[in-house]
């Protein structure tokens, strides 16, 4: 059981001088989370506009199926059902 505690201490040194760019004050910290908020916020926007570009494209490709519906329709002598 003694064993176990002398594990986990030397894991905890271990990670602390494994990560030299970690924090070491409130100033750093409160850098580091505006900096990883930042970086967060800039991901999701660029998602964000992808999902709208794609969706814009989804429109564009629907709206020009129903035209050539139409036309094929108009071409086909039948009348469009539109409502």
């Amino acid at each position: 059981m003694v064993d176990d505690k002398i594990e986990m201490n030397n894991d905890s040194d271990a990670y602390a001088t494994a990560n030299p760019n970690d924090p070491k004050n409130v100033q750093e910290l409160t850098q580091y989370v505006q900096s990883l908020l930042q970086t967060i916020q800039d991901k999701f926007q660029n998602m964000s506009e992808q999902i709208l570009s794609r969706i814009d494209e989804m429109g564009n490709r629907i709206d020009d199926l129903e035209k050539n519906i139409g036309d094929l329709m108009t071409q086909a002598g039948v009348e469009s059902g539109d409502k």
